[in-house]
């Protein structure tokens, strides 16, 4: 048990006996304990497993590879589209997580066992992506927005693109496009 992790366990306002009983159930596997991003994370060999985070409705561990685990149980939840690699295992009662106990102990062993394998997540390219006609037009008509998009890190460019086309109207697009075009000149990605 790590003493930083203890101070995030004891802030907790919501979760807090949610949380302790993911801790002792990830405890047992003997990963090393750490906090980043402000959250209890657990680790093998310095690489990031499993992570326990709290949200409104619900906590979860998150597997940080947990598309590549298998899901006998159908208990791995993908937060978004967008998410690629991790994966979530939800609960809103300390009861359902002391129940599945057993079942939890097996997705954070096979967990492992993907670290051990040196097994790596096959990320979307760039090219994987569809440069909407909107943002395509604009980069065809100034050199510097094209050039500012192409300097950009392949998951600020990823990001971008999924962000753009995922609305359905031309209209939705081009606001899009218009709100972020600072960012994008600027070189900074659109949380930065």
């Amino acid at each position: 048990m790590n003493p930083k992790v203890d101070a995030f366990f004891d802030r907790a306002t919501k979760w807090q006996e949610e949380f302790k009983a993911l801790r002792k159930i990830v405890l047992e596997t003997g990963l090393a304990e750490d906090l980043k991003w402000g959250h209890p994370c657990y680790t093998f060999n310095g690489a990031n497993v499993v992570l326990i985070h709290g949200f409104k409705e619900y906590c979860a561990y998150l597997f940080f590879k947990g598309a590549l685990l298998k899901d006998p149980q159908k208990m791995l939840v993908r937060q978004t589209e967008k998410v690629q690699a991790n994966r979530q295992i939800r609960f809103t009662r300390v009861s359902d997580i002391k129940k599945n106990k057993s079942v939890l102990l097996s997705y954070i062993y096979q967990a492992i066992e993907v670290e051990k394998a040196g097994l790596k997540i096959e990320w979307k390219k760039t090219s994987d992506y569809e440069i909407p006609e909107e943002f395509q037009k604009r980069m065809d008509k100034s050199t510097k927005l094209k050039k500012a998009f192409e300097g950009l890190t392949p998951g600020r460019q990823r990001e971008y693109l999924y962000h753009f086309s995922s609305a359905k109207q031309s209209k939705t697009r081009e606001a899009r496009i218009d709100k972020y075009l600072p960012k994008i000149l600027g070189g900074k990605g659109m949380d930065d």
